[in-house]
């Protein structure tokens, strides 16, 4: 059957309101968590930036079942890929093997504060494949040195590995990510249930003779019993979702985004993201994520203010919605 998750957004809520929220969302029965790494949040009315390694730290020892993943992590200018796949490790094992690391090309928001020009779209493409490969080596626990184009590693290894090493998946939004990075990675990640990103994903991946993959995709929603509430609060803090990825990766500041978003009316938001109480509209906007092949589907919900509750009165219901709609040949 379809997967249903929960996204712990750290540019929403403090670490430790995520830490409990993943613990509750848990017991409210998702399947698995995702969470944002990020050093900005959007905008600055969401408020938090939170360490994310920190807080998935903490969240596999106050969690039992779900699985865990990044969603997604940037391994190339303010991380260095080997720091990335130690950390990866490392979470692999106090997760007892429940975690997924999920990567991508980046952000500039994110990535500029450590003073690094932000690269064009075909060289982030090119640093995020050394970057996989520098994972992969050194997920194998054997002692790796690396010459590439953009970065090096001088006799690495990983001391501290998990029994199995840790899946990877990557983050694509059209045909040149999926050609790149089909074949290097285990998992499709994408925030846009397009069945052409699926579809090319699994030819590249057959034509490379690789296994079966899970596709991950992500819908924002802001449940509220008060639905003019829902819409204002999406529209104060998730008004930038609708940007789309070549201005949401080249943005440099939350300023920025403030600016970019001034033009989107509080009605457009309410037209992309579902608001309000009406259960039913979440399964419509989540059914074309499964009609376009992805297997798995993690659920935002926007804003600190009703996290709680919707934790305790709204996921149940919603989760039983979500499995009776969805196809039990999904995954």
């Amino acid at each position: 059957m379809t997967r249903f998750g929960y996204t712990l957004m750290t540019e929403q809520s403090g670490p430790r309101e995520l830490v409990r929220y993943a613990s509750d969302a848990e017991r409210a029965g998702f399947d698995f968590e995702v969470c944002s790494d990020h050093f900005f949040p959007w905008l600055a009315a969401q408020g938090h930036s939170p360490y994310a390694w920190s807080v998935l730290g903490a969240v596999a020892q106050a969690t039992e079942r779900v699985g865990l993943m990044t969603y997604v992590t940037c391994p190339t200018v303010r991380y260095h890929p080997a720091v990335v796949a130690q950390k990866a490790a490392t979470l692999g094992l106090l997760s007892d093997g429940r975690f997924t690391l999920g990567l991508e090309a980046g952000e500039n928001l994110n990535e500029h504060v450590v003073g690094e020009r932000w690269p064009a779209v075909d060289e982030r493409h090119e640093m995020l494949a050394e970057a996989l490969e520098i994972v992969d080596a050194l997920f194998s626990g054997d002692l790796v040195s690396y010459r590439g184009n953009h970065f090096q590693v001088d006799s690495a290894r990983l001391w501290d590995l998990p029994d199995s090493p840790v899946e990877i998946g990557v983050a694509v939004s059209g045909p040149q990510s999926v050609e790149h990075f089909a074949p290097l990675a285990d998992h499709l990640i994408a925030t846009e249930p397009k069945q052409e990103l699926v579809e090319r994903w699994d030819a590249t991946r057959a034509d490379a003779a690789t296994g079966p993959s899970r596709k991950i995709g992500q819908l924002p929603i802001s449940w509220d019993p008060d639905r003019d509430a829902a819409v204002a609060r999406a529209h104060e803090q998730f008004r930038w979702f609708g940007l789309g990825w070549p201005v949401n990766a080249n943005l440099p500041t939350t300023e920025s985004f403030e600016r970019a978003s001034g033009f989107v009316r509080p009605d457009d938001v309410a037209a992309s993201i579902p608001c309000g109480p009406d259960l039913d509209a979440v399964v419509e906007a989540a059914s074309a994520f499964w009609e376009a092949g992805f297997t798995d589907l993690s659920v935002v919900q926007i804003g600190d203010e009703r996290q709680q509750q919707f934790l305790d009165e709204g996921a149940g219901p919603l989760l039983a919605r979500l499995r009776e709609a969805a196809p039990a040949d999904a995954a």
